[in-house]
Formats: structure tokens, C-alpha cells, sequence
């Protein structure tokens, strides 16, 4: 009986070591997915802005969607205008993550109409 003395205290601090890695990988997991969402929406964004004021040239375009990304706590790393078709990529900081998110954004495309053929049905 001597021999299993204290052993609850040493089972209950291993325990609590592994729930306290365990917690810390969830909190760490949950940082690197805040950080992707905030860097896509702030690109989002930014890419629309730019989209926007594409016709305007690709300075002025590029300038909006860095007020846009600035606007969501994010950096703009790159931006082309290429017609009326913007690309950018943003990256935000949270934590010790620093994901950037590619985005794009134009008008729509038309419809291909389908392909008339010569025969009657």
C-alpha cells in the first residue's frame, strides 16, 4: 500500500500537462484559421475595390484596394489590373501567422450561346 502513495498527484499533473498541449494546439489552430479568413475577406474586398475602379487606370484601381485592405487590418502585397479584371493578394497578421489570399474580381462573363447546327429536329 506504501508503494502507490501519491501516484494520484502524479497521474493528475500528467493530465493537466496533456490538456494544457492539447488546449494549446486548439488555441494555435484557431489563430492560423482567423488569420486565412481575415487575410480572404480583406483580398475579398480589395479585389472588388479594385474591379471597381479599373477604367480609372491601374494606379488609381491599385490605390483603392490598398485604402480597402488597409481599411480590414491587412497589407496589400501585390495588385494588377488587367481590362476591367483585378488580381490582388493580401496578407493579415494575427498571432504569429501571416497568411496572404489571392483574389480576383471583374464583371461577369456572358453566356456562350450554344451552337446552332444546319439540321432541322
Amino acid at each position: 500500500m506504501s508503494e502507490d502513495r501519491g501516484s494520484a498527484t502524479v497521474w493528475a499533473a500528467m493530465a493537466t500537462t496533456v490538456l494544457c498541449a492539447v488546449f494549446a494546439i486548439i488555441l494555435a489552430m484557431g489563430q492560423a484559421v482567423v488569420a486565412r479568413h481575415r487575410a480572404g475577406a480583406a483580398a475579398d474586398l480589395a479585389a472588388l475595390a479594385a474591379a471597381d475602379n479599373a477604367l480609372r487606370g491601374t494606379a488609381e484601381a491599385c490605390a483603392s484596394a490598398g485604402r480597402v485592405a488597409d481599411a480590414q487590418g491587412a497589407q496589400l502585397v501585390r495588385c494588377s489590373v488587367t481590362g476591367e479584371i483585378a488580381d490582388v493578394t493580401a496578407m493579415a497578421r494575427f498571432g504569429p501567422y501571416a497568411p496572404a489570399v489571392r483574389a480576383r474580381a471583374g464583371p461577369p462573363v456572358p453566356p456562350v450561346a450554344p451552337a446552332q447546327s444546319g439540321a432541322a429536329p
